[in-house]
């Protein structure tokens, strides 16, 4: 899984910028995710690759197409020191795992090869060797994760229609 690094404060406009809300599909939401950042990014992430950020990434709007339009990328997970807590809520809700762990980010650089155990919290650098812990999921976010999300987790545990 490759790299892709950002700083801080990378707002929700920047992740998916307004102009596009009006997508029809995730798909399309995928196709201009950070495009204002890194006009790259949307053609050249591939399935399981890894998004790090700064502090307070997800900042801005409550909008849930920021982490919607990076999950649709193929994006496994966004580790950053700190996450904007609406960011963090939208994220779970959709089943999209992200991580805070600074330390992880002060020692991965753009395209090194990452790895993370969820169920361990577990983030490790393939290219440098180094390992750094996050605290794990509790076992319920676990749940939603797995299940693709807050909607689809209460229809299989049968809270929901």
């Amino acid at each position: 899984m490759k790299v892709y690094q950002y700083g801080d404060n990378v707002d929700t406009d920047v992740i998916i910028p307004a102009r596009y809300l009006n997508a029809p599909d995730e798909k399309s939401l995928a196709a201009h995710c950070m495009e204002d950042i890194d006009e790259d990014f949307a053609s050249t992430v591939e399935e399981g690759d890894m998004v790090i950020g700064g502090s307070n990434f997800g900042c801005g709007s409550s909008r849930e197409h920021a982490p919607l339009a990076i999950k649709a990328c193929g994006v496994r997970c966004v580790i950053a020191k700190s996450f904007a807590r609406i960011f963090y809520r939208n994220a779970i809700n959709i089943g999209f795992p992200i991580l805070e762990c600074p330390e992880a980010v002060d020692g991965i650089s753009a395209g090194d090869q990452v790895r993370v155990d969820f169920a361990t919290g577990t983030i490790i650098n393939d290219t440098t060797g180094e390992q750094f812990q996050a605290a794990p999921f509790p076992e319920f976010v676990n749940g939603i994760i797995e299940h693709g999300g807050l909607l689809k987790s209460l229809k299989a545990r049968g809270v929901a229609k």
